[in-house]
């Protein structure tokens, strides 16, 4: 009984929370509509500050057995996302079934820059009630974006060459990275990417990554590694291993390292305090590697 009312007052309070928040929030975004609307810049959704935005579900798109591509709809057909490189977006929900409210990060995968739209890629997990929640989306239903969530400050050219390795859903952080790097004609930097997955069909925007190859043969180079391949799989067979990041890794001592993967290979990877990792073997200082 008393677990019961305790409950209750806390989604009473949760609630209350949520409605000050959202008021609070369109407040903020009507002061913020009236700064653009007087500069006539293209209003940035997400550009400083929290946004508590509504966005209607436009498009979906089942990529596998258990990812989806979701396209959401900006207020304006001309705003853009106002997100820099690296910045994922706090998403919150009340899903049905659930006692309390569900806020969980994602990245944006399109152009930042791209007007009108956002998109996010999002892998359904068995129990995860925010993931769920997203496949279970309709064109037409909406879903309310809290705040960005800045990332690493990316400079163009601040390093010559970078390593990415990633894990599974860990690839959207890293892609978008990849893609602004590439689609910016005054950044000149090198990217390998180590992408390690269960199945071969867990390769996710593999596509977009075999054209950067074409597109940039000098300066992209991927190379996957599946734990579980199909028969006669073209990938190679494996995890995300010291053996492996010695063949591709690159020698230099500006390489910067991002990781991004389930937590088991992000440990391996980066190691802790006492315990140094596979990269810190392989000579890479901790200066050099930045987890997302």
């Amino acid at each position: 009984m008393t677990s019961t009312i305790l409950s209750a007052r806390l989604s009473r309070s949760i609630t209350g929370i949520a409605v000050a928040g959202t008021g609070v929030g369109l407040y903020y975004m009507y002061m913020r509509s009236v700064v653009y609307a007087d500069s006539g810049a293209p209003r940035q959704v997400f550009g400083s500050g929290p946004a508590f935005v509504s966005l209607e579900l436009e498009s979906t798109q089942a990529v596998n057995h258990n990812t989806k591509r979701l396209r959401f709809k900006f207020p304006e057909s001309d705003a853009v996302s106002g997100l820099t490189l690296t910045s994922a977006l706090l998403t919150y929900s009340w899903p049905k079934g659930s006692t309390l409210p569900v806020v969980r990060p994602y990245t944006p995968i399109n152009a930042l820059d791209e007007p009108g739209a956002l998109e996010l890629l999002v892998k359904r997990y068995p129990n995860g009630k925010q993931s769920t929640h997203l496949h279970s989306l309709q064109p037409g239903d909406s879903l309310r974006f809290i705040t960005r969530i800045p990332g690493y400050k990316w400079e163009p050219n601040k390093h010559s060459e970078i390593m990415l390795i990633a894990g599974g859903a860990g690839i959207t952080p890293v892609y978008q990275l990849i893609r602004g790097i590439l689609q910016n004609p005054d950044d000149h930097t090198k990217i390998t990417l180590v992408f390690g997955v269960n199945t071969d069909a867990d390769l996710l925007l593999r596509r977009e990554f075999e054209d950067y190859e074409a597109r940039f043969p000098n300066r992209f180079n991927v190379t996957y590694t599946v734990s579980q391949p199909a028969d006669n799989s073209p990938f190679r067979r494996g995890y995300v291993t010291k053996e492996l990041l010695k063949e591709v890794a690159p020698l230099s001592n500006d390489c910067k390292v991002f990781v991004c993967g389930p937590p088991p290979m992000e440990n391996s990877l980066v190691g802790s305090r006492r315990t140094p990792g596979v990269l810190e073997e392989l000579g890479y200082r901790k200066d050099q590697i930045h987890k997302f």
